[in-house]
């Protein structure tokens, strides 16, 4: 027995209605009520925030470095007197490092002590660049280290986001600081350079990664135009495939399936070709795990395993290619089909194209806003100062005010204390609750993106929808069937989708805490613990696929009949039940099909990227930037690439699946007799029906399918 009531013969519905009512009114109420308390979240972190936090360095007492109009204006750099106090742990719970902290000009650049510096007045002028205020020549190197006025050494740094590290290096093999194997602690100790950071293995790899982002933004800075010209053609062939796809759907099908496996057949031949190349070569049979880590990733290129890898794993994506296609040769002419429906439909409907656009565009304010909000709500911390000392004292971490600290009873009872900026915080009410603010504004963010994609979704589906049920096509689809659905989806059934939108919103902020847990409980040694959470991620992953399935189904039924959520849901999922083998067939090969075509793009535009910038091609040797990693902008362009097609294959997507529950809904409506005909088109039909060649009804429903007055009914 079939779920739910197939639908009845309506001679009065000719597609989406026009006459409808708001639906979820209490939902939509509730939306904007917490939108508008959105904008006073951020009206108030607006006013309580400063990003100034977040960008300039802050000295000991919380003042900004290198501000305009302050005494520090031309100090835009900070200099940590003792830069392994760094290391200690309560820098993973303050935030700050336990050592004084000065405004500079620029880092030092010479390696000296101040035992070394102070008999030289030269050196002593410029170490006293260094140290704090009130250090004169007449004071003694004890009075000057015990009041913690002058850094005990000098290293030679680098800024790095203004801040001054040590300048690192490497030679043969060991770390480095200014040239030196070994430097002075600051007191009276020689120990390895290494020693600055967590140890030589921790050493060599910051010391690595920090020369690979240099080297890689370098390259970005070099090559940013070509990648905005590689993005550009991604484009247009994206848009030119889908014209392509109106007038020559089949042939372009199989087209983009030979390319795919012929392009993926050159890389294996490359693989190949390389890999044969190095044989005999000399270090080319090194493996990769006896290489190791290297910053300069040509060098993996050098070695046969790293192309007979790439050649192994492109061997295995070509055979399960081939294999799904010879399995499913006779379901991708029902694909085609539905295709040529959809290509028929994007024809008609080429404003549908570009709402992508839009959508992205809604989802870049909604992402502006809740990073704007998250940095300003972060930075609107008061700063707290607390006590540090070297010795024992029972005044050590609490708080302290740095204005009259030198006679409070906190430096009487403990000389060699200092009051320190620790980090921002604060005691009112607005920062206790700080924390609830957050997460407020990460969930509205993600109940606002939901919201977006949802009436994305749902105008398309409306359009679409408006062509499947226009009798007579073209002259019965609306003048601007986009922007009429997208105006009665704002006015009818903003409480719609709010409602799905919230659903999704409350799974997904449900795995970001699982996420959360689950980076918290590396650690632990409970075995069940991590099961338990594994599982419930696994489920809480499959529940988020689920209901993103069920709310693109029911926006598409509230599109056409104006229901609310929960009656749309209901009557979409019983609808895709009574055609259960259709949605296995088309739902999976339709998408495998616009896969194949992101692939296609994205393959075609990453090949041309790799001749260019890898100077493979003599023609474009002269013209390609000089790069350290060719494979940057190689895989900035691939990844681009891949996002723009994603956004206009998605339009594709949503045109397919809301033709596919028209076309359920056709059946159950109409018989194919004249009196009652079918709307779907005479190939679509008779395709779709060879597959259903089994039905008991099939005969009398398909020896009238065509009768319709559709424009390819000739």
């Amino acid at each position: 027995m079939k779920p739910g009531e197939p639908r009845k013969y309506d001679p009065n519905f000719k597609g989406p209605i026009e006459k409808r009512g708001c639906t979820d009114i209490v939902c939509c109420i509730l939306f904007i009520i917490c939108v508008l308390a959105y904008i006073a979240v951020g009206i108030l972190a607006w006013s309580q925030g400063d990003p100034r936090k977040a960008i300039y360095p802050t000295d000991s007492r919380g003042q900004f470095c290198g501000q305009a109009g302050t005494p520090l204006q031309n100090k835009s750099m900070v200099f940590y007197f003792n830069i392994l106090k760094c290391a200690s742990p309560l820098v993973l719970l303050e935030f700050q490092c336990p050592t004084t902290q000065m405004c500079v000009e620029k880092c030092p650049e010479k390696y000296m002590t101040l035992l070394s510096a102070y008999p030289i007045k030269k050196d002593f002028d410029y170490y006293k660049n260094f140290c704090q205020e009130g250090v004169t020549n007449s004071m003694g190197v004890p009075e000057i280290l015990k009041r913690g006025l002058c850094p005990a050494v000098l290293i030679p740094s680098k800024s790095f986001t203004k801040r001054c590290f040590p300048s690192l290096g490497m030679n043969n093999g060991k770390v480095t600081v200014g040239g030196k194997d070994t430097v002075n602690d600051g007191e009276g100790n020689t120990v390895p350079a290494e020693d600055l950071l967590y140890g030589v293995k921790n050493a060599t790899v910051v010391i690595e990664a920090r020369q690979v982002v240099m080297k890689i933004f370098e390259d970005y800075t070099h090559s940013w135009y070509w990648i905005l010209i590689g993005l550009a053609i991604a484009m247009v062939l994206s848009l030119l495939f889908i014209i392509l796809l109106r007038y020559l759907a089949a042939i372009m099908v199989w087209v983009v399936i030979a390319l795919l496996i012929l392009v993926i057949g050159y890389g294996i031949f490359h693989c190949y070709m390389e890999y044969a190349s190095l044989k005999g070569e000399p270090g080319a049979n090194v493996t990769l795990q006896e290489l190791g880590f290297q910053t300069d990733f040509a060098v993996y290129l050098q070695l046969q395993q790293t192309w007979l890898a790439f050649m192994i794993i492109l061997a295995i994506v070509e055979v399960i290619i081939i294999l799904l296609l010879i399995f499913l040769r006779k379901r991708i002419l029902i694909a085609i089909a539905l295709i040529k429906e959809a290509s028929r439909a994007i024809g008609h409907v080429m404003c549908s194209l570009f709402y992508p656009l839009f959508t992205f565009l809604l989802l870049a304010l909604v992402i502006a806003y809740w990073a704007v909000t998250a940095v300003f709500l972060s930075t609107s911390n008061q700063p707290i100062y607390k006590v540090f000392n070297e010795s024992a004292c029972e005044y050590s971490r609490q708080t302290c005010s740095p204005a009259n600290f030198s006679d409070s009873p906190e430096k009487k009872a403990c000389p060699d204390s200092q009051c320190l900026f620790a980090f921002y915080g604060g005691e009112t009410p607005y920062h206790k609750y700080l924390i609830v603010l957050q997460f407020y504004n990460v969930f509205l963010f993600f109940w606002c993106a939901n919201f977006v994609i949802a009436l994305g979704q749902m105008t398309l589906a409306g359009a679409f929808a408006s062509y499947y049920w226009a009798f007579s096509k073209p002259d019965d689809i609306p003048t601007f069937p986009v922007f009429s659905s997208l105006g009665r989806s704002l006015r009818y059934h903003t409480g719609t989708l709010a409602f799905g939108a919230l659903i999704l919103s409350v799974v997904q902020l449900i795995r970001v805490l699982l996420e959360y847990l689950d980076h918290k409980l590396k650690g632990a040694q409970n075995k069940f613990a991590k099961f338990l959470l594994c599982c419930l991620k696994c489920c809480f992953w499959c529940l988020e696929k689920i209901i993103k399935f069920l709310n693109r189904n029911a926006y598409i039924m509230v599109a056409i009949y104006g229901k609310n959520f929960c009656t749309a849901a209901k009557d979409a999922f019983f609808l895709l039940l009574r055609n259960m083998i259709r949605v296995a067939v088309l739902d999976k090969v339709t998408d495998f099909l616009l896969f194949l075509g992101k692939l296609l793009v994205v393959g075609l535009v990453g090949v041309f990227a790799f001749f260019f910038f890898s100077g493979r091609v003599k023609a474009f040797a002269d013209t390609a930037p000089n790069l350290h990693y060719y494979w940057v902008p190689i895989l900035t362009v691939a990844v681009g690439s891949f996002l723009i097609a994603s956004g206009f294959f998605s339009v594709y997507s949503m045109c397919v699946d809301t033709l596919f529950l028209c076309f359920c809904e056709d059946l159950e409506r109409n018989d194919g007799s004249p009196a009652r005909p079918y709307y779907m088109s005479s190939s679509l039909g008779e395709v779709l029906w060879k597959d259903k060649a089994g039905d008991a009804s099939s005969s009398v429903q398909h020896q009238s399918i065509g009768t319709g007055p559709e424009e390819d009914r000739a």
